[in-house]
């Protein structure tokens, strides 16, 4: 148990991350589940089975993260699940209240950034880390941005280009960060989705599991590289 690799996984007490902690639980990873709350976490951890411990992490929550860190300790594996979509998808960025943008971009984007920096240092100091940002084709300028979810498509944006400069930041340590676009995937989010969550996580963990001197700073979906 000692000897395997550690995975920290945010937002996942359900849905998609849920699902991600199960796969790489499943392929011989320990894992941390963590959820803003502790309750949540230890409850999905305990289901998860062997393996698997429960953490409070609010993600929007620095001093929270600080402690998880401390908590949790070096890790091998992080995945930045932890997510919110706030508009209905009929949206405009003309009208668009503001604060919705700035709620959604302190979760999805900011929050990732928080604990990015809590937990990837250690892992350029050890000189072995995997980094993977849940990310979404709507933040894709190659698709281009989905104006009826605006602040959600510019955090997603925002977080793919957070992926860029993690990935630059970290060449040659043996820290490769990278970005999953699951597609329409069915859980609380977006129940009308076509993949399941299990289907998804598929490719979050592929990502989380890249061979040494596999590709940094990508956008992918399983073995295809995505435009961003």
């Amino acid at each position: 148990m000692t000897d395997r690799r550690v995975a920290l996984v945010t937002g996942a007490n359900r849905g998609l991350g849920r699902a991600v902690a199960a796969e790489l639980l499943g392929r011989g990873l320990r894992v941390v589940v963590t959820a803003r709350d502790a309750r949540a976490a230890a409850g999905t951890a305990r289901e998860l089975g062997r393996g698997a411990r429960g953490c409070a992490l609010d993600v929007t929550d620095p001093e929270g993260i600080a402690r998880a860190r401390e908590s949790v300790g070096p890790v091998d594996v992080l995945v930045g699940n932890a997510g919110v979509l706030l508009e209905d998808g009929a949206g405009d960025p003309l009208s668009v209240p503001v604060e919705v943008v700035e709620r959604t971009l302190e979760v999805n984007l900011l929050g990732s950034w928080r604990v990015a920096q809590a937990f990837v240092p250690a892992m350029v100091e050890r000189g072995w880390g995997r980094v993977v940002f849940v990310s979404s084709g709507t933040g894709s300028f190659s698709n281009g941005l989905f104006t009826g979810s605006p602040g959600y498509a510019v955090s997603k944006a925002g977080l793919n280009g957070l992926t860029q400069l993690l990935a630059t930041a970290t060449e040659g340590t043996g820290v490769l960060v990278n970005a999953v676009n699951p597609g329409p995937t069915r859980t609380r989010m977006m129940p009308g989705g076509r993949r399941s969550a299990e289907e998804a996580a598929v490719d979050v963990a592929d990502a989380a599991l890249l061979p040494d001197g596999g590709p940094s700073g990508t956008f992918r979906r399983g073995d295809q590289v995505l435009g961003w």
